[in-house]
């Protein structure tokens, strides 16, 4: 398929681009481009125009700087085009979406003499559901009117006034198409929880039903979306499309060319798209709620038909259920022994796992309780949401078509909390295959003492060999960060790549040895004794950072980072910005201002300053890392994935600890140099890089930096 006319035309877009932008080419970038043209220019086609024959799967790993947004596209778009199907870019975070929508993908059209349109596809969550406006705006007016009267009777009637103004100007500014009705679009902050309120999701959705669907501004969006060439996105939202069968909101799988950019996070976002919780006492509570408010629903419409006979059998299964819930929670908190740990965003809490994801037989038999409880409920919401569409569509079914409308967001609401416990509890009891890896296990207790029960897959290999690699037309994965100690093995594994795939590296254009100095300085503190290691950091760390100007200090947890921040003197103090002391836009913003100022200015960070922060030229000079950046030792999914290495066999130390330290440590030092002008120097603080066999090994893979080791 790939031929000669296909070939000329990427090769006539690259040359292009890079005369009208007076660039030179690079040679990582024209390794992508090839790559990329031979693995969707290679795809074997049936008569149907879809993929004949094995998965088409390729992984790029393309060093900073080798501009691969620009050798994705430049391949992929003409093949797309001349295949008639959609390109989709999916990206892990909203800076690098941004940045492809705001910037590379114009600059694209502009100057490589390419003709094609593209679009963000957002998820159902990001719009504002028109019905429910519209809702919100009756109620608050028609509470507003009535304020008077009661105030005339002397009772207060509390109006949401501020509500009552947004929502008003939300209308207005939709009638003057001054919003699309985004949240993203609109001038002013929302809060999570006044949003909430205002969107919708797929099972409250009534679709084609709503009386609002003809001006519906996410089906006006979707259908937006199915009309262009490359379609911009997120991994959650392809994941989450996936799961409901592929193409219910974006183009069908088997059609689309999928690009996965900063595909390293694609297997984690898997295994948390298929992850499952509940809180024991809210879920207790909302039984309860279900109870009384379904009852009351009951007493003041009298529902004859099947609609009304099922209906009045919902509370008595809620009350019957909640002192099983209750039972639980008490057998949980018995067996449970909470410790404190620090999850991977710094975060505290106590937690329980179960080892090998093993649960005790008697929590497994009041679980199968549990399971089949939610199993009723669920079946009979089920049975009345499909009767509201009936009723929706105008069929008799004991309520009006108007009833039908007003009650769907509600019935599908309590259906998805239905099913999300039934999930959870089916997972909890289930034994696992001894072949295959085990679920993760364990529990948290929140900061109102409510115990949070959690499953979660350790791989995602199975889901995305299911769901994606199989599904989808043609699959490209690339990132700056996808070896580890220079292999793939660990994302092969993680992401259950296909034996058919191929995996290439694209060098970086960068001089490493020319621009960058990689230190290791000898503290004479081991790094596994915190409290030597903090204290020998505070000592040094204002010398070694003495004659940058902008500089990022990474560290592995919360508790060494404030740790050292107090032990600092306090005119040295002056000069660092702590993440969490305000938001990351603001504290990375109010950085460049102090250096632009030429004053220095030091960031303390922590694993998400590691990754997507750029910072180039002199707001980063000098990049410190304090440790190599295990894992987390108490993070339940990797703790399960690594006794199920040792059960087999194997090392997980080896396998997985040190390969994932590997990978994070590349991420760390990649802040250095963001373009070809940019120098400076990283400082590593931990002496086993040199001391350790595994250390070696990770020193070795890190960018080939100049080294200047004590």
């Amino acid at each position: 398929m790939l031929n000669d006319e296909l070939k000329s035309q990427i090769q006539t877009a690259y040359r292009t681009f890079l005369e009208n932008k007076s660039l030179k080419p690079r040679y990582g970038q024209r390794v992508m481009i090839a790559e990329v043209a031979k693995l969707f220019g290679g795809i074997k086609l049936d008569d149907e125009g879809r993929r004949d024959g094995e998965p088409a799967v390729a992984v790029v790993e393309a060093g900073t700087g080798t501009g691969k947004t620009v050798a994705y596209c430049l391949a992929a778009i003409p093949i797309a085009r001349y295949l008639g199907k959609p390109l989709v870019i999916s990206t892990a975070t909203v800076a690098l979406q941004e940045q492809i929508v705001l910037k590379d993908l114009p600059d694209i059209q502009r100057n490589a003499g390419l003709n094609f349109q593209f679009s963000l596809a957002k998820g159902r969550g990001r719009y504002v559901c028109l019905s429910k406006l519209d809702q919100l705006l009756s109620d608050n007016q028609s509470l507003a009117s009535r304020q008077q009267g009661f105030a005339d009777e002397g009772f207060n009637l509390e109006v949401d006034e501020a509500g009552l103004k947004l929502y008003t100007s939300m209308v207005e500014s939709l009638a003057t198409s001054k919003w699309d009705g985004e949240r993203d679009s609109w001038p002013t902050a929302l809060a999570d929880q006044d949003w909430s309120r205002l969107t919708t999701d797929h099972i409250q959705c009534t679709n084609r039903r709503c009386g609002h669907f003809n001006q519906c501004v996410f089906y006006k969006a979707r259908e937006g979306v199915q009309k262009v060439d490359v379609i911009v996105t997120n991994h959650d939202l392809v994941l989450a499309d996936l799961a409901l069968g592929g193409g219910a909101i974006l183009p069908d799988p088997r059609d689309c060319l999928y690009i996965f950019d900063e595909g390293h996070h694609l297997p984690d976002k898997a295994i948390a798209h298929f992850a499952h919780h509940t809180r024991m006492a809210a879920t207790a509570d909302w039984l309860e709620q279900l109870d009384k408010n379904l009852s009351k629903l009951l007493a003041q419409n009298p529902l004859p038909g099947d609609f009304g006979r099922t209906l009045e059998q919902v509370p008595q299964v809620a009350r019957d259920l909640k002192p099983h819930q209750q039972f639980m929670a008490q057998a949980l908190t018995e067996v449970s022994d909470f410790a404190n740990v620090e999850d991977p965003s710094g975060q505290v809490r106590p937690q329980h796992r179960f080892k090998d994801g093993v649960i005790p037989e008697h929590l497994c038999d009041m679980g199968v309780e549990l399971k089949a409880g939610f199993g009723r409920i669920t079946d009979m919401l089920q049975r009345l949401v499909d009767q509201l569409k009936e009723a929706m569509d105008g069929e008799a079914v004991g309520v009006t078509s108007h009833q039908a409308e007003e009650w769907y967001p509600l019935f599908g609401a309590l259906l998805a909390r239905s099913e999300g416990n039934w999930t959870l509890w089916t997972q909890f009891c289930l034994i696992d295959p001894p072949e295959k890896p085990p679920t993760a296990r364990w529990l948290t207790l929140t900061e109102q003492n409510d115990i949070e029960v959690h499953v979660s897959p350790i791989l995602a290999a199975d889901t995305l060999r299911q769901f994606l690699w199989h599904s989808a037309f043609g699959c490209l994965v690339t990132s700056a960060t996808l070896t580890a100690l220079g292999r793939f093995d660990r994302f092969s594994q993680r992401a259950g790549l296909p034996r058919s795939a191929v995996c290439t590296m694209a060098p970086s254009p960068f001089k490493y040895a020319e621009k960058g100095v990689l230190r290791i300085p000898d503290l004479g503190a081991d790094p596994r004794d915190s409290a030597g290691h903090s204290a020998a950091i505070i000592v040094h760390l204002p010398a070694i950072l003495e004659q940058a100007l902008g500089s990022l200090v990474l560290f592995s947890s919360r508790r060494q980072m404030l740790e050292v921040y107090a032990g600092l003197g306090g005119a040295f103090r002056q000069r660092i910005f702590v993440q969490g002391d305000l938001s990351k836009q603001e504290l990375i913003r109010q950085h460049r201002s102090r250096v632009d100022d030429k004053q220095q200015s030091i960031i303390f960070g922590l694993a998400s300053f590691a990754e997507g922060v750029d910072l180039p030229g002199h707001y980063c000079e000098h990049v410190v890392i304090a440790k190599i950046p295990f894992a987390v030792p108490d993070d339940p999914v990797e703790a399960a994935l690594s006794e199920w290495i040792e059960r087999n066999g194997g090392n997980p130390f080896m396998e997985i600890a040190v390969p994932d330290a590997c990978l994070r440590l590349i991420q760390a030092c990649g802040r250095l140099l963001r373009n070809e002008e940019d120098s400076g120097t990283v400082t590593l603080l931990d002496r086993r890089l040199v001391t350790q066999r595994y250390g070696k090994a990770i020193l070795n893979a890190l960018p080939p930096f100049r080294r200047d080791i004590d």
